[in-house]
């Protein structure tokens, strides 16, 4: 009885670090786009100046 607990929690374990992980990826790539979004459309109303940073780096 005890082995096919563990089978069963090592399971529920692994599958919620894979939804984790996967909800991660879609946080990260949600991320990445407003932040080409806006580095783009900063870059685009910056003109010549070449400072149109919209981040603190």
């Amino acid at each position: 009885m005890v082995p096919i607990l563990l089978v069963l929690l090592l399971a529920v374990i692994l599958f919620g670090i894979g939804f984790a992980v996967k909800v991660l990826w879609w946080v990260a790539l949600a991320v990445f786009v407003v932040w080409l979004l806006g580095f783009l459309f900063r870059g685009a109303h910056a003109g010549g100046g070449g400072r149109g940073r919209w981040y603190r780096w």
